[in-house]
């Protein structure tokens, strides 16, 4: 299950409500808007079905991750039946390690067997590698562009529904990005500049995976540069 939120989604309702292109004249998107409140969407997707289950709060807080964990994942997991979840979390700052651990354990002796909890961390600055941030994308670009909702509980029926509307057809997400593209890629960004001062009236060399380029420099000394 990978889990995130998507904080601060605003509440606008707009002067005019938004107008949809016709033959001669273009989509109007009113720039006057008066702000209705916001909610944070504490969302999970399941990698085996593509099924997404969200849940709006007010705020964003370690104890808010896990109300949603208790109301929302662990009930799903008990009705499916499942006997272990795996949630694939990032190190955002609703998800405390410590108390998040403490968590774990006290569920281990409430759900007495009928469900284990483990987490995966995600490294630092890894965070597009959560596959919610695909259905978190996909929630903007089809729902909440443009925003114009007339209160938080429109907002709120209006994300239940897009989830349900979006479970019905649920596939699961398939990475089209392979590991051996990735490799690839560090490959060709490898490089190694090696330096010299203008005074040596030598000319600058850069090593690239294809071959090496002669660059003229108008300024030195330079350093000696690796990136990886």
């Amino acid at each position: 299950m990978c889990v995130d939120e998507k904080t601060s989604i605003q509440t606008r309702e707009a002067e005019q409500p938004p107008r949809p292109a016709c033959s001669d004249k273009p989509a109007l998107y009113e720039a006057r808007y008066h702000r209705c409140g916001a909610r944070h969407l504490f969302a999970g997707l399941s990698v085996a079905d593509g099924h997404v289950y969200g849940q709006c709060l007010t705020r964003k807080r370690f104890v808010d991750f896990r109300a949603f964990l208790e109301e929302v994942i662990i009930p799903e997991a008990l009705r499916r039946k499942v006997l272990r979840v795996i949630l694939i979390i990032d190190n955002g700052p609703t998800r405390a390690s410590k108390q998040l651990a403490r968590f774990l354990e006290e569920q281990t002796s409430v759900l007495d067997g009928q469900l284990s909890i483990q987490v995966a961390w995600l490294p630092v600055n890894t965070s597009w590698l959560d596959q919610i941030e695909i259905w978190l994308s996909i929630l903007q670009r089809k729902l909440l562009q443009p925003n114009h909702f007339l209160s938080v509980g429109a907002l709120e029926q209006a994300i239940s529904d897009f989830i349900g509307y979006y479970n019905q057809d649920a596939k699961p997400i398939k990475w089209s990005y392979t590991i051996e593209k990735l490799q690839c890629k560090l490959t060709t960004s490898t490089y190694l500049l090696v330096s010299c001062s203008k005074e040596d009236g030598e000319n600058e060399w850069r090593r690239t995976a294809k071959g090496m380029k002669q660059l003229k420099l108008s300024e030195g000394p330079f350093k000696v540069v690796l990136r990886l």
